[in-house]
């Protein structure tokens, strides 16, 4: 009892310290600004290394003593510092995500796009153990996609998921009563069966956004008609495959990768690998995926992360590989 008592009193003055005394910090907190960090290369030209890591979502990670930021957030405000240094002349995109909301993908299809007109700089991108869907379709305004000969790519599509409740509500007795100004307003709602008509209109929703994704791999990679409906049925490729079918350009290494974006940025093989991040670390490289020390670390007593790996939880249209949802 005395052990547990001084652990409770050590985490009360912890959690009461934190709130009364603002300069007090366990660890450094996702609110310092991101630095740039050089982890390769002497000579003028910077190659900016910034990874896209997990389900893509625009959603704050919460956890027990912080908030850490999107993904969405994250990704653009490393962008913002690669556009403003005139210094960097490419960006490599180390990609290792099975996707995520539609919206969330479009966002950084979006920003990787604008920040390619804007600036005219080299964009490489690097795909590491899984790069579907989502994650594909944010690789698509690269100059140059690289997939590790192991990667996991395509799933090309999107997917509606809606919990139902109505066989659990049935066995414990539960009922839910709605009054809707119109008959499709409580559509897909998952207190009661779909009707077809609400199906039909799910999936004209879910159609249209798959069009949308489809529409731009033919911009960008210009299938021809055969290899697109291959493509469009949703499976996955290794990453030999995928480079046969033309969905990425080449297949190696993240160095290999490196001395493409140098290539095309007309850069030294000596330029300069830079990252951004909060925090500094020891023998730091170009694996590191974390901007801060201690991110994903276990001091957190309750941590929601699981809930990211979840999405078949909340309601809404995907480009996600679903068996993928966990990489983290």
């Amino acid at each position: 009892m005395r052990k547990s008592g001084m652990l409770i009193l050590i985490i009360s003055f912890i959690i009461t310290a934190g709130c009364t005394t603002p300069k007090i910090r366990l660890y450094p907190s996702q609110a310092d600004p991101l630095h740039e960090f050089t982890l390769q290369g002497t000579e003028k030209g910077k190659v900016a290394v910034i990874p896209v890591r997990g389900l893509i979502s625009d959603e704050p990670k919460q956890q027990f003593f912080r908030t850490m930021p999107s993904m969405v957030q994250e990704f653009i405000s490393q962008v913002n510092l690669a556009e403003k240094d005139k210094e960097v002349k490419a960006i490599l995109i180390k990609v290792d995500s099975p996707g995520g909301t539609v919206n969330a993908s479009d966002i950084l299809y979006r920003e990787i796009s604008a920040f390619k007109e804007r600036t005219q700089k080299k964009i490489v991108v690097a795909m590491m153990s899984v790069a579907a869907s989502g994650g594909y379709y944010i690789s698509l305004p690269a100059d140059h996609i690289l997939a590790h000969p192991t990667t996991v790519t395509g799933s090309i599509g999107v997917i509606f998921y809606r919990p139902k409740l109505t066989g659990l509500m049935g066995k414990i007795g539960v009922d839910v009563e709605v009054s809707k100004s119109g008959k499709n307003k409580d559509m897909g709602s998952p207190f009661r069966q779909t009707s077809k008509e609400e199906e039909n209109i799910l999936q004209n929703l879910t159609d249209q956004l798959a069009a949308r994704f489809s529409d731009l791999v033919v911009s960008h990679r210009k299938l021809d008609r055969m290899t697109l409906a291959e493509v469009l049925t949703g499976r996955v490729y290794l990453a030999p495959e995928a480079r046969e079918l033309g969905l990425v350009d080449e297949v190696g290494y993240l160095d290999d990768a490196v001395s493409k974006a140098k290539e095309l940025a007309g850069l030294p093989q000596e330029a300069k690998v830079v990252v951004y991040r909060r925090t500094e670390y020891p023998d730091d490289n170009l694996y590191n995926t974390s901007t801060t020390r201690f991110e994903g670390s276990r001091f957190s007593l309750i941590s929601l992360d699981i809930l990211d790996s979840m999405p078949g939880l909340q309601t809404g249209f995907y480009y996600l590989w679903a068996p993928a949802v966990n990489l983290k």
